[in-house]
């Protein structure tokens, strides 16, 4: 979710809120001759605040889950739940006179809280800069539950690349270019020349082309093993392709070219694949905390009460 202007009146809601509340726990603290207890009644006027924040916060995963209830917009409650579930954790300290209580269930819970605040505001940032990172790192970014099948659709292509070469490096004539169909068709004309050197015969090079794809391009594509494989980074991969060029000649550049470019594209879609990971992978945290919060929380405010 981008912070833009938008949330203008969210910011200055919070602040407000945030500069009051600090307001009234400095008046409760000065004035409270036992200092500031969770029980009394400013901590559970603090209390109630916070708790109501963190349900109001929690109430998104049911607007997401049950998209009926159409009360409010998705955007307007995701601002409420990133903004309210930000002033949760302050007041909730206010309640508890910045302790992290004494018992078992209340150190577990504000365990629980102070992560759930943590990874609220990891994620506030990642979704704030990480759209325009990927959009910047990332140009042949596609869908992301697309990104296996694409994957064996550039194996496949690169393997038609290498057939390809490695058919016109063994002599297939439908693969030669004019020039050097040209040259083979004059053999019986020079001493000095034969068919298969018109054609640019040459076993060794179509031998190394093919374990190159085999040791680096396929394993690559497939992430079949645990070594990574030296097309892998960018820099490598393009001396790599330098030095193949060599062995080729130069109408078979473009096929080489290819099988660079898909190399390249893979790269970017294991680059997509990590930056969306950490692009969501903070919700297995935060969810769950959410809930074990909310949950807790209840119990803790029970037992309070009552005993």
């Amino acid at each position: 979710m981008l912070i833009d202007r938008t949330h203008r009146l969210w910011f200055f809601f919070a602040i407000a809120a945030l500069l009051a509340g600090g307001a009234l726990y400095a008046a409760y603290t000065s004035l409270s001759v036992q200092g500031p207890r969770g029980g009394s009644v400013p901590g559970l006027v603090f209390a109630s605040i916070g708790s109501a924040f963190m349900v109001f916060a929690g109430l998104l995963g049911a607007r997401k889950k049950f998209m009926l209830w159409r009360v409010g917009r998705t955007t307007t409650w995701m601002r409420a739940h990133l903004w309210l579930g930000f002033l949760s954790f302050p007041f909730i300290l206010f309640h508890s006179g910045f302790a992290f209580g004494a018992g078992p269930l209340t150190r577990t819970l504000m365990v629980l809280l102070t992560l759930v605040f943590i990874s609220g505001l990891f994620g506030a940032v990642v979704q704030h800069f990480m759209p325009r990172l990927m959009t910047e790192r990332v140009p042949m970014e596609t869908v992301y539950e697309q990104i296996d099948r694409i994957r064996l659709q550039l194996l496949d292509e690169a393997q038609s690349a290498i057939d390809d070469i490695c058919g016109a490096l063994q002599g297939e004539l439908r693969l030669a270019g004019e020039q050097r169909r040209a040259i083979a068709a004059s053999a019986g004309t020079r001493g000095d020349l034969t068919y298969a050197s018109g054609l640019g015969t040459n076993e060794q090079a179509a031998n190394a082309i093919k374990e190159f794809f085999a040791k680096e391009v396929r394993p690559f594509i497939l992430q079949v093993r645990s070594t990574k494989p030296s097309v892998a980074e960018a820099e490598r991969a393009t001396a790599l392709f330098a030095q193949l060029r060599l062995l080729l000649p130069r109408d078979l550049w473009p096929k080489l070219d290819q099988v660079e470019n898909i190399c390249e594209e893979k790269r970017q879609l294991d680059r997509q694949r990590r930056m969306h990971n950490i692009l969501h992978g903070w919700l297995l945290l935060h969810i769950p905390a959410s809930y074990a919060v909310l949950l807790l929380g209840a119990v803790h405010a029970v037992y309070a009460l009552r005993y």
